[in-house]
Formats: structure tokens, sequence, C-alpha cells
């Protein structure tokens, strides 16, 4: 994966300032380096500047970029961000046509393919990408997301000129935007974060282009396009036919992703859903006589202070055990503890330049880095448990009968620490109510379905656009904060398209949750793994973490320069932590308890501080 930027102005010409303009391009690059370590381009047009900084995965001599291609004399240039898994044969078809290749990277087909058909290229693509093609012809810059929302693109217009980035660092590398927030900024912090409204940028004017789109800025204005959405419609399929198809499309989706010039390999959890991509990944090396690298994540000592619970309820070591000797893979076993835990909470918000799921996000970010000393391409297993039905919400009654996000049902949570005056000012419950109705009524229906069916297609639809991106992030800029690409099978497009119709009798056969995606993998795992409940990516139980965290919020109870404490209610937040914590009422999801949002908070502050926010 790779780091792209850049601007656009139609009524400027960057060339009469052409060094302060490239410098320009070259601190927006340097700013995204830990996404692309290994090679930095410029390019620079009248109306237009692209950088990039390179991760080579693909054709590491001659995938240099910006890529610049010309035809009848006018010079077109692609910065892109990802990586495409039908290469072969929409190269095939464009040589079909007439076109010859240099280089055997999908940036070119992709460029390629936009001087051929246009915009709606787009819509041929299977593949993770953010990219932007400056075109001379319609003298205008186009940027285009995937589908999913793999990966990341903000952009904002600064009177008449755009500048983007694959993150939010970028753009404030470019003179005049500085980080500013605003009451709706502060309501995705403290109200829905660390999930975010789809196409907010949480800052004053800024944007995140939503999944499956494409923009366009020209003299003309700037012009939304969507390219893909899902469609509601009857699912015919037999059972039996539906276990072939989702059997196909996962084996499918995993053999494309593992396309690579590097060294591959997996997270291993011993869950069903990581499992069943190492399985797939281990039996394809195999037939080429390699050995599958595979790594499980645990925190030190967690065999001593785990707890069960309703959310977890099993520890992933023994699964993990089984499936390494299942798998003959070459495993490594990765420990965090928590002084790295509680210390990496910056690094975290660093990579996302925004609070985010506290020690979640800070322990994969600490064993992304560890990976990244072995490999540089990385499946995971995320995003199965989105589209096949997998988390509580799908099946608790009361999650079925809320009137608001599941993963998030009580707000008091949420406001125990903080300042009457502001839970008043910031109108929580109003805003995060307009946002969940909002995402409601745009759930692509079906007519006739009933109301229990049609709930869940709402849970669905939720879940796809709220939960999943919030994860589909974290494992963005956790892993390419050290310049690991991580990528997610299950997110492939063809499979959302089709387990979006699949009926819930189906897939929770046999009322086992994610009952279709098990019976999709018989054959491919031991059962012990296949029919292991359900259990999240893991969590410390050892107390002297939160010590650690209640230690550190203490001391920004003191310190007159904490901007956090703008906010807070001193005398709530000394209550709170005079309190043993509740591990088992997550305030988000279903792993962030009292600790994280001690974590949370100190996230909040060191954002706040080293951004050097702005508060309206």
């Amino acid at each position: 994966m790779c780091g792209i930027s850049g601007f656009y102005q139609p009524f400027y010409n960057y060339m009469e300032k052409m060094e302060y303009s490239k410098r320009i391009l070259s601190r927006m690059a340097k700013t995204l380096r830990h996404r692309g370590p290994d090679d930095e381009g410029l390019w620079l047009s009248p109306h237009a500047g692209l950088s990039h900084a390179r991760l080579s995965v693909i054709d590491l001599a001659t995938g240099h970029q910006p890529m610049i291609r010309s035809r009848e004399g006018k010079e077109y240039a692609i910065a892109y961000n990802g990586e495409l898994y039908n290469t072969k044969e929409l190269r095939n078809e464009l040589i079909g046509l007439g076109y010859s290749f240099e280089t055997t990277s999908d940036t070119e087909v992709i460029l390629t393919g936009y001087l051929e058909y246009g915009p709606d290229f787009v819509s041929r693509l299977n593949g993770i990408f953010a990219f932007a093609i400056a075109d001379p012809v319609k003298d205008a810059l186009l940027l285009f997301r995937d589908r999913v929302g793999v990966k990341p693109l903000f952009y904002t217009k600064k009177e008449e000129e755009l500048v983007f980035s694959s993150e939010l660092k970028g753009l404030f590398s470019f003179p005049g935007i500085s980080p500013i927030l605003d009451r709706q900024g502060l309501n995705e912090i403290f109200s829905l974060g660390p999930a975010r409204t789809p196409g907010s940028g949480v800052f004053k004017d800024i944007h995140e282009l939503l999944p499956g789109h494409f923009l366009t800025v020209s003299a003309s204005g700037l012009s939304l396009h969507c390219y893909w959405r899902l469609e509601s419609r009857p699912h015919t399929d037999s059972f039996e036919d539906t276990v072939e198809k989702t059997a196909f499309l996962v084996t499918d989706a995993v053999k494309r992703q593992m396309v690579s010039d590097v060294p591959i390999c997996t997270f291993l959890s011993g869950g069903v859903d990581s499992s069943l991509v190492s399985a797939i990944c281990a039996r394809e090396l195999k037939k080429e006589g390699a050995t599958l690298t595979t790594f499980s994540f645990d925190f030190t000592d967690n065999d001593k202070y785990f707890k069960s619970n309703s959310f977890q309820p099993s520890q992933d070591r023994p699964y993990v055990d089984q499936m390494k000797e299942f798998l003959g893979s070459s495993h490594h076993y990765l420990e965090c503890d928590s002084r790295i835990q509680a210390d990496r909470l910056t690094d975290s918000v660093l990579a996302h330049d925004l609070p985010a799921m506290g020690d979640i996000d800070s322990s994969i970010l600490h064993f992304c880095s560890m990976v990244k000393e072995h490999c540089k391409v990385a499946l995971t297993g995320e995003c199965a448990d989105e589209i096949f039905g997998g988390y509580p919400w799908f099946h608790r009654e009361a999650c079925l009968k809320t009137h608001t996000f599941p993963w998030t049902m009580d707000l008091s949570a949420r406001q125990v620490l903080l300042k009457d005056s502001f839970i008043q000012a910031l109108d929580m419950e109003d805003y995060v109510k307009n946002a969940y109705e909002a995402s409601i009524a745009s759930t692509p229906r079906l007519d006739g379905e009933n109301g229990t069916e049609a709930r869940r297609r709402e849970i669905a639809w939720l879940n796809l656009n709220w939960f999943m991106q919030t994860l589909l992030n974290r494992m963005d800029r956790a892993s390419m904060y050290s310049g690991l690409e991580a990528r997610v099978p299950f997110a492939d497009h063809r499979i959302i398209e089709y387990l979006w119709n699949v009926p819930w009798e189906m897939k929770a056969a046999g009322r086992v949750p994610k009952g279709l995606l098990r019976k999709a993998a018989e054959g491919l795992l031991p059962q012990e793994v296949l029919y292991r409940p359900k259990s999240p990516y893991p969590k410390t139980y050892d107390t002297r973490y939160e010590a650690l965290l209640s230690q550190r919020v203490k001391e920004l109870l003191h310190d007159s320069a904490s901007p956090v404490m703008e906010f807070l209610d001193k005398e709530k937040t000394e209550t709170f932590l005079s309190n043993p914590s509740d591990y088992g009422k997550p305030w988000y999801g279903q792993l962030m308890a009292g600790p994280q949002l001690l974590a949370y908070i100190l996230q909040i502050d060191f954002w706040l501080r080293t951004y050097h926010i702005q508060i309206l």
C-alpha cells in the first residue's frame, strides 16, 4: 500500500511557482512516508499536483508513481494507493483492444483503463483502492475510493482549491489548512466515537470520500458520483447452492488476495474467520512447495488474568496451537505488555490523526510493527462478523428492538466523566438519534420482507456502514503506520453483494452464528475450531494496566494545561477512578469497557495537545 496526496486549482498556474509547489508536494509525501517507505514521487502540472509515498509489493522495479501516460500530446497522471485483484483479466482485455504495457503494475492497468473507458472503468475493478487521476482533456481531477472503504481518502476545498490526502495529517501539512473542531466534530468524538458518520472527516470542512464513490472537480465545480451500491432482491438459491457459492466466493477472494511479489503471511487468532483464511492460504502455498507464516496476538500473562464473560468466553491460545499444527505453518506468538499497550496509545492517535479504539488500537498497532519485521503483506479475517451476522446484536432481542446503534445502546456510559454543561451543549442524544435515523432511512429495502428479517437487514446495513468502517480504519492505520499491508478477503464486494440478500435462516444455519460460513468451510478446518463460539480480539485483563491508565488520568486532573479538562467533570472522574471498572458492559462494541474509556480520554487529551486543535 501507499500514501497519496495532492491538490487541484483550475484558476491558478502552479508552474508559476514551481519550486514552491513541489516543496508542498514533497512535504505532503513525507508526512505519509510511514505508509510508503520504499519510494517517493511528485508530479506537477499547471492546475494539479500529485505526490506518492510507495510501499513496494507488486512490480518492485518499475512501479514508480505518480505514473504518467500521454495521449495525443496530453499528459495523464495517476497517484494510486491499493491493490487490484483482477489485474490479469483487465490487462488482457486492454491488450485485446490494442494497448501495450510498460510495467506489470496494477497502477498502469487502472490508468490505461481510464484512458479507454473514462471514470466508469472503476466499476470493473476488484480490489481495495483510493486513487487520483489528473485528466488534461477535461482539465479536471478525479478521486476514486473502493466500494467498501478499505482504503482511506480525505479532502477539503479551500476556496477554489481542492486538497486531498490518504490521511488527515497530509491535509494539515498543506499551507492554510488547520485542525478546527466545531460542535459537530465534538459530537463525532464524544457521542459517536470511535465510529464516524460516513463521509465525516471530524474536523471542520474536511470530508472523507464515501466508499463506492468518485469525485470530480473542475472549473465548473465539484460533483460526487456513486458507482456502487447494495441492492435488495429475493434470494432464489437453495441452501446447498448458497453454501457452494459462498465457499467459492470466499476461496476465490483469498486466492486473489494472495497475489504479491513479496512473501505473505496471515493473522491467526484460532477463530473460524482467520483460521479459514489461513487454511486457504496454506493450501495454495503448499502447491508451490512453500510454507505459510502465521502470527497470533495476546497479552503478557493473560492466561493468569483472563476472565471469561459472555463476549469473550475463551482464550485464543489453545485454538491457535491446534491450528498451527493443522496448517503446518511457521508460527510466531506475539505478546504485548501493559506498559507498551499504554505507551502506544499516543502512536495510535498519530496513526489515525484522531482518538481511536483505545488500547485495542494501540495493541494492534504494536503487533503490526512486529509483523512488519518479517513480512510486508498480511491477510486477515476482518469483516466476516459484519457480513455473516456474527455479532451479538444480530441475535439478541434487546439489540433488535433498540432504536439506536446496537453497539452503543446507552449513552450514559459515555457521559459518566463529562461535565453536565458540556453534555447539554452537545445535545448528544439528538445527535446520535439523527445519525441513526438517517442511516436507517437509507437501508435498501426488500418489498414484502417480514418485520424481523427487515430489522436484521437494518442491523446489517448499520454494521457495513458504521461498525465495519471503524474496524477497517483501525486495520488500515494500525498496519500502515509501520508500512505493513493488511488485506481483508471477506470485504470482497462480491461476497458482500451476495450475502446481503441471503436470508437469516441460511446465514445462521442450524441456529448457529455464522452457520453458513461454517458450513462453507467444512473440510478445511478442525471441527473444534470450525464450531468454536465467537471470541473477539483479545484484550488484557491485567489490573495493573487499568491502574496505569488511572494514574495517568489522575495526572490530567491536576494538569492546568490539560485541554481535555475543558470537558471532564473532575469530581465525576475522581469517583469513577475510585471504583473498580465493569469489564462486562462495554460502552462501544464488545471490548471497550471501563479501562478503554480511560484510554480514550487519554487519547483525546494527547490529540488536542499534539494537533493544536482550535475549538469553536
